[in-house]
């Protein structure tokens, strides 16, 4: 569903434009513009656009109100989850606009792959960035300047230098649509400061819209955003964050490569990411898998250019290939069949989880996710935080955004409903996370945690977990002896417990806030307010059984949501993605910029054998018609 909630009226002296206005353009009337210019009436609607040059027969949910604002020359700040169709909500109006649009956009690669999406569908549109070639650039420009492409993208650091905004001053834009917008703030994931600069686009351009897209902004981020952009005076627009086609699974860590084996054990033929926090452990990791016989390939910061960019390239363009990356990796990947994301250390926050296994499974089948978390990861975020500038604030939010994170990995209900409720969203029980289909069994675990906050209490809460469970098991190393520690009531208290049982018992105690991480304290563990009342008696504690060393193996399930395919249209579906590929490989862009999976599967099971029948399926305009149809067409008929 949809919230359309105005922040404030427009100020800058026009009149106010209602949601009915936003739908004059509507039957050949006049459309109000933000210029209050004399306007002129469209030839096409948006609707005509989406099928003819598109190729798709309605609207999704959400798709059309967005549209209609932004063509009625309004504000907005556009919360989609990924594989909504965000792009479409801006690339229509700014073909039912007689004035430009630009596209502020983060990276290269996404400026070039959206540009030649567009132009596969006979959509004139330009980039003009660094990876172009003199001539490329200036070729580019004079369509733009010339009127013939409507839709110019362009880096915040090329945009905001004086000639770009002088250069655009002269053709004065209609629309600037910021692209993964959290980037605006220094509450969401992946700040830029290069990005706040674009606050100044309403002073520079008061006659011009501004629209902010982004699938990741919690209410803090989504408020900020909003300000910095157009001083609050729009709409902000929250388009359900749930994205029920992935299956959510979390997972303590004990030994990575066989739980990371067992995870992947019916995905030999699927394409995926991996998340390691550090680079070293990015090459540990695709070194293990290559030796597995899985096809992985490597991705972080620290490569060359050029390698991150073949790299890249494999993983848009080949199948069932496997990037093993660090949080570098992903902004603006536009691959459709993403099959599963799997995290092997803990993400920052519950914006940056959900943003990562966002990835996953765009053309909306069915995508899995997990995510292996320990306790050094715990504290090694913590430090990652304190050492984060000096602004208290901040570091406190981010702590506070981190706890949140821990609470949904040690959740002992939906882990959707508890992923959803983190952004305001409720949720019933969906059936498709782990807890779902195989709930934990919660115990009484009042007595191990008296022993635990006994042990952290009189060491002095001045020890980090590997200490305080050598106490608790009775070990006598030099450290405990020397400190004292072996005549401690709570030496040896816990020795009926393994190491593995009092790590996630800690993990789960740190989660439900009975005890903190003291970073500046060197990860020493604290027992926190809630801690005291268990240890007072005046609150139990509840935790999920731990089950030790079990290696967990997930059935195979068949994905749903996929249409039935018969062996024979497996055939015929394997013949027309390579027919795809050929096809990429010549235009040197990635196969779905060609056809997304979803259309090939119609073509699979529809068996068109006309062009007005090829027409008919999603995906297919006019242009790819006619550059693509005979030979799809071909392919088909020799499957018959």
């Amino acid at each position: 569903m949809i919230l359309i909630r105005p922040t404030a009226s427009l100020s800058s002296g026009f009149p106010h434009v209602t949601k009915d206005h936003a739908v004059a353009h509507w039957g050949g009337k006049f459309l109000p513009t933000k210029q209050n210019l004399e306007t002129k009436p469209l030839s096409q609607t948006a609707d005509q656009i989406l099928h003819d040059i598109f190729g798709f027969s309605a609207f999704r949910p959400g798709q059309k109100e967005i549209v209609n604002l932004l063509v009625a020359g309004e504000n907005a700040l556009v919360v989609m989850p990924t594989g909504a169709g965000k792009s479409l909500c801006f690339q229509i109006p700014a073909l039912l606009m007689d004035r430009l649009t630009v596209v502020v956009s983060p990276l290269v690669a996404l400026m070039d792959d959206q540009v030649a999406g567009l132009r596969a569908n006979g959509v004139a549109a330009a980039c003009v960035h660094s990876g172009l070639s003199r001539d490329e650039q200036v070729a580019n420009w004079r369509s733009v300047a010339s009127g013939e492409s409507r839709l110019l993208y362009l880096s915040p650091e090329r945009l905001m230098t004086e000639r770009m905004l002088d250069a655009l001053a002269r053709l004065e834009p209609a629309l600037f649509v910021v692209d993964e917008a959290h980037c605006v703030s220094k509450w969401g994931v992946s700040f830029r400061p290069e990005y706040e600069q674009l606050s100044a686009l309403q002073e520079r351009f008061p006659n011009a819209a501004i629209a902010a897209f982004t699938a990741t902004a919690d209410q803090a981020t989504r408020e900020d955003i909003a300000e910095k952009l157009y001083h609050s005076n729009g709409h902000t627009i929250v388009h359900g964050f749930d994205r029920p086609n992935l299956t959510l699974a979390v997972s303590p860590k004990t030994e990575w490569k066989s739980q990371l084996l067992a995870f992947l054990e019916n995905k030999k033929n699927d394409a995926g990411i991996v998340y390691c926090l550090s680079r070293k452990f990015t090459g540990e990791v695709t070194e293990f898998l290559c030796a597995e016989g899985f096809t992985a390939i490597t991705y972080h910061a620290g490569q060359e250019a050029q390698i991150r960019r073949a790299n890249q390239n494999r993983f848009m363009s080949e199948q069932a290939v496997i990037m093993v990356a660090t949080i570098a990796f992903g902004m603006g990947i536009d691959k459709p069949d993403i099959r599963f994301v799997c995290h092997l250390n803990l993400p920052a926050s519950m914006e940056a989880y959900y943003q990562e296994i966002g990835r996953a499974g765009r053309d909306g089948q069915a995508s899995e996710t997990m995510l292996f978390y320990g306790m050094a990861d715990m504290a090694l975020r913590r430090r990652f935080i304190e050492d984060d500038g000096e602004d208290d604030i901040h570091k406190m939010r981010e702590h506070k955004r981190l706890d949140a994170l821990l609470a949904y990995c040690e959740a002992p209900g939906c882990r959707r409903a508890a992923l959803l409720a983190y952004f305001d969203e409720d949720h019933a029980a969906c059936g498709n996370c782990d807890n779902c289909l195989n709930p934990p069994k919660l115990v009484d675990g009042t007595s191990h945690a008296l022993k635990l906050f006994s042990a952290i209490q009189n060491s002095g809460q001045m020890f980090g977990g590997a200490h305080i469970i050598d106490i608790l098991r009775g070990a006598a190393t030099q450290k405990i002896l020397s400190r004292g520690h072996d005549q401690l009531d709570a030496h040896g208290a816990g020795s009926g417990q393994p190491k593995e049982f009092w790590q996630a018992f800690i993990r789960q105690a740190v989660a439900g806030n009975y005890l903190t991480i003291n970073i500046q304290k060197y990860g020493a563990l604290q027992i926190t307010a809630r801690g005291n009342e268990v240890a007072s008696g005046i609150e139990g504690f509840e935790f999920r059984e731990i089950k030790l060393r079990k290696k967990s193996r997930k059935a195979k399930t068949p994905r749903s949501g996929q249409p039935a395919i018969s062996d024979q249209d497996q055939s015929l579906l394997a013949a027309l993605k390579t027919l795809r590929l050929e096809f990429a490989k010549a235009r040197n862009v990635p196969a779905y910029v060609i056809f997304h999976d979803a259309t090939l599967m119609e073509m699979a099971a529809m068996k068109p054998t006309s062009p007005s029948q090829l027409a008919e399926i999603n995906g297919i305009g006019p242009r790819k018609l006619e550059d693509f149809g005979d030979d799809f067409l071909k392919a088909i008929a020799a499957h018959e």
